[in-house]
Order: structure tokens, then C-alpha cells, then sequence
């Protein structure tokens, strides 16, 4: 009898002191990404594909990972916690110049018509959940397309009046082509 009630205040003082598991929902966890579409400058309400696209933020030697010479109509972008700016260079109808050496690859690069985008933000942390943490969203939100004598980005357009990121179920930005 001494055992079972041993047992029995063992099993009750443990299911007491169980919590609630702490686990970061895929849906809140991260900071959100800048969602821009592409579409058409001849016809604005059809999409328009961006041929052998490669982006990269600037002063950065990489493309961002799933645009590098690749033919897109959306482009998902990481913005900076760090700072209110974010510049990215995005390169239309890249080729490789081999620089008439093919069999030395280190002479190698891309040349394409690129174009800047400014993104201009204030970051605001938000708190979560004890499991997640903060993430970062961003309000004021405004995007500027660099002018140079060759634009491919010939127009943009925010989808609200005062354009935030809090999320990437929807698209913050349209820019013609």
C-alpha cells in the first residue's frame, strides 16, 4: 500500500510540473522578406518573367541564393536589421564573359543591364514568444529604382498607401518591366 501511494504522489507531482512545450510556430518565427512582383510595362495586369535575372545586395561579392541566372516574376528579398537601408543590384539578360580565356576561370564574369533598388524602412522588433524570441518587421517602407541611362525597372508601385512588411503572405511592392 506504502508503494502505491509512493507511486501515485510520484505520478501526480510530475504531471504538475510538466509546461508547455516551447516551440517557435514556422509562421511567427522569422523576420519577413520584401515580396516584389514583376509585371509587364505593356500590359501592367499580366506578369512578366525576369530573364537570366541574378541579384545581389551591394557590397556583397554573392547572389542571393535562387537568383542567380535564373527567369523569375517575384523576387523574395532579405532587408537589414542592422540599419533603416537595403540596396540591391539586379542584373537583367546575364551572360558569362569568359574574357577570350575559356579555360581560366578565375578572369571570368557576369555583364548584363543592372539596375539598383533602394529600399528605405524603419525596423521595429517585436517580441513573439519566449520560444521565437523577436523578429523584425518594418514600417515606412518606400523603394526607389536607381536612375541610369539604361533602366530595365521602369516603374514601382506600393500596394498600401503607408507599405509595411509584417509578413510574406502578400506582396508589398509591384515594379514594371
Amino acid at each position: 500500500m506504502r508503494k502505491t501511494v509512493i507511486l501515485l504522489l510520484f505520478l501526480v507531482i510530475s504531471s504538475i510540473s510538466c509546461e508547455k512545450d516551447d516551440i517557435c510556430g514556422s509562421a511567427d518565427a522569422t523576420t519577413p522578406r520584401l515580396i516584389i512582383d514583376l509585371y509587364n510595362a505593356e500590359s501592367p495586369e499580366n506578369k512578366k518573367n525576369a530573364n537570366d535575372l541574378i541579384v545581389s545586395g551591394i557590397d556583397n561579392d554573392f547572389a542571393l541564393s535562387g537568383y542567380f541566372v535564373n527567369d523569375v516574376n517575384q523576387l523574395v528579398l532579405p532587408l537589414r536589421t542592422d540599419t533603416n537601408i537595403t540596396q540591391y543590384e539586379l542584373m537583367l539578360d546575364a551572360t558569362l564573359n569568359d574574357n577570350d580565356t575559356p579555360d581560366d576561370a578565375t578572369d571570368d564574369y557576369y555583364e548584363g543591364n543592372i539596375d539598383t533598388i533602394t529600399v528605405n524602412y524603419v525596423p521595429v522588433e517585436v517580441y513573439v514568444s519566449r520560444a521565437c524570441g523577436y523578429k523584425t518587421i518594418y514600417t515606412e517602407v518606400t523603394l526607389t529604382i536607381e536612375d541610369d541611362d539604361d533602366n530595365w525597372l521602369l516603374s514601382r508601385q506600393p500596394l498600401t498607401d503607408n507599405q509595411s512588411v509584417e509578413n510574406e503572405d502578400e506582396t508589398h511592392f509591384n515594379i514594371t518591366h
